[in-house]
């Protein structure tokens, strides 16, 4: 039938007890730290805050905002919760309610909020908005904070947030 036998491996003394390979891959961390110890030209560093990283591309999923309608400035999002039955993380928290601007029979956002300390930045909540409300293109590469509140970013953040052009 064509059966091919394969010879294991592993059978040596020296292959069972695996010490030899972990002694050899030590050796060659330990060279690779003594040139860098000694001669640190070589390593590429940047020196973050003090200078902004410039290979960020176009396509970077940066932190979110949320968008307005360009005639009269009103929240694009009709909490639909697409966004957040897409994601995977679970991390879009959204309470609806009724919008009351004129001529608008949608809903709105009473509260949106993102956690991103939950957040894998996959970009899955653009993809599903159907209008375009939610987007990843703030150019915010870096969230800090010292508490946990700090990273639970409100409606009222995202709609601060302006993109890149």
């Amino acid at each position: 039938m064509g059966i091919k036998v394969v010879k294991r491996r592993g059978n040596t003394l020296k292959e069972k007890f695996y010490l030899p390979a972990i002694f050899s891959g030590m050796g060659v961390t330990l060279e690779h730290f003594t040139k860098n110890i000694m001669d640190n030209s070589n390593l590429e560093v940047c020196e973050y805050p003090e200078k902004q990283p410039n290979d960020i591309t176009k396509r970077y999923r940066g932190s979110h905002r949320l968008t307005t309608h360009e005639d009269d400035g009103t929240i694009k999002c009709v909490a639909c919760h697409m966004c957040a039955t897409n994601c995977p993380a679970e991390c879009i928290f959204i309470e609806a309610t009724e919008r009351r601007d004129e001529g608008k029979a949608e809903k709105m956002p009473k509260s949106f909020n993102i956690d991103l300390l939950e957040c894998v930045f996959c970009g899955f909540c653009v993809e599903a908005c159907p209008h375009d409300a939610i987007r990843m293109d703030s150019g915010i590469f870096s969230v800090i904070g010292k508490n946990r509140e700090d990273f639970i970013i409100t409606k009222e953040k995202l709609l601060a947030i302006k993109g890149i052009k």
